[in-house]
């Protein structure tokens, strides 16, 4: 059995706040730790319930969080930036299953650091006319390689939106959100526990699944309007309202490489005051 990990980190075990996850902080060296914890606590799981390669895809920011020397060596980690599928690299390699660790709400939603690829400037995303997080996309590029979503952890509100998207997977709260930068956490030897626990027995669920392959539309709504005007000069997207564009794709592998795009084209397209 071969199982991917792709793993962000705002939903892990403890984090409530930027500087937890922003690289350089003094709090961000204190929490890639627990980080690695999690992640350290899921590839065990995953071993325990028979796992025989464990790929793990950093996720976050510029995908050099995880501290390499600490991680569980039943492991491989994929890190480092401009990956084609991004968050899901590595989902077309014939993996049996996916894991989304350290996950968190989307734009515009309740939950700890709630947001979609940009830490702010979309207040939604939206596929096939669903609001979407980052799992709900995740897991609909999943489901087009037949690759089933094992498990989720991140908040209580996070959990809560994966059993919509995911309902079979194992679900994992490692926090209870009380605002976008406060959480009631539990403690790293607790969630550990949780996590290795779930991770084996997600396991179960392991296994291809029939892939569903069909278009799609992205829209994606921003919090002003000249980042709509800035993205809709991209082929294929339309500026569909003042501070919303959206594109339709034949495939979700098609979508969220223009998704791609349209997030780093509008991360340029701000100003540190005006925003």
């Amino acid at each position: 059995m071969r199982i991917m990990i792709s793993a962000d980190m705002e939903g892990v075990t403890g984090v409530t706040c930027p500087a937890d996850v922003r690289p350089g902080t003094e709090q961000w060296q204190r929490f890639r730790r627990l980080f690695t914890g999690d992640v350290n606590a899921c590839v065990a799981g995953l071993a325990a319930g028979g796992a025989e390669d464990v790929l793990i895809n950093e996720a976050h920011n510029d995908n050099r969080n995880l501290v390499l020397e600490e991680l569980d060596d039943r492991a491989r980690m994929l890190t480092g930036y401009h990956k084609p599928l991004s968050m899901m690299q590595g989902i077309d390699s014939d993996v049996d299953g996916v894991v989304f660790l350290g996950y968190h709400t989307g734009a515009g939603e309740e939950g700890v650091l709630a947001h979609t690829y940009l830490e702010n400037s979309i207040t939604g995303v939206f596929l096939d006319g669903v609001r979407a997080s980052e799992g709900r996309l995740n897991a609909a590029l999943a489901a087009e390689y037949g690759v089933p979503v094992l498990l989720v952890t991140g908040d209580d509100l996070t959990c809560e939106d994966a059993a919509k998207y995911a309902p079979a997977a194992r679900l994992v709260a490692v926090k209870e959100s009380v605002s976008r930068y406060a959480a009631i956490c539990a403690t790293p030897q607790r969630t550990a526990e949780q996590i290795k626990s779930a991770a084996e027995a997600a396991m179960d669920l392991a296994g291809p699944v029939e892939p569903d392959r069909r278009p799609h539309r992205i829209e994606v709504e921003f919090d002003a309007a000249q980042l709509a005007a800035a993205c809709a000069v991209i082929p294929t997207v339309e500026r569909v309202d003042v501070r919303r564009v959206g594109f339709d794709a034949a495939s979700m592998t098609d979508a969220m490489k223009c998704f791609k795009v349209v997030t780093y084209v509008a991360s340029k397209a701000t100003e540190e005051i005006y925003g």
